[in-house]
């Protein structure tokens, strides 16, 4: 399954501390305020958080928050997902991308994490 989204960098642009914390984990905001444009490192973030939202929700998964999906880097710097709730098992490929005005981002759900925790009725595993 997959999900994307794209903002206008604009959105996140001069936003307060508040609307920041409501959306934003402390490891989110630490990396995206330490960057030059950090409204553009913000914006690729929430695309990243929105993209993995929709590729949970069109396997049917609508059980997760924005708040439970964290974008942090690993040490070759590559974006990866992680879920604060540690039930959440899914695994997510994402990659993040931005440009003067705009940012992008996708993600793509390991199928197989759907057999093992959860039931999809259109999907139809090895035997469909």
């Amino acid at each position: 399954m997959i999900g994307v989204d794209i903002e206008d960098i604009s959105r996140f642009e001069n936003r307060d501390e508040k609307f920041l914390k409501r959306i934003f984990t402390e490891i989110e905001l630490e990396y995206s305020l330490s960057k030059t444009n950090s409204a553009a490192h913000l914006a690729a973030r929430f695309c990243a958080k929105e993209a993995v939202f929709k590729a949970l929700s069109s396997a049917g998964i609508n059980n997760i928050l924005i708040t439970q999906i964290e974008i942090y880097n690993d040490e070759s710097g590559a974006p990866r997902v992680r879920f604060l709730d540690s039930s959440i098992k899914y695994k997510v490929q994402i990659s993040l991308s931005h440009e003067k005005e705009k940012a992008i981002a996708f993600a793509m759900l390991d199928l197989k994490d759907l057999e093992k925790y959860s039931y999809h009725p259109c999907y139809m595993g090895d035997e469909g």
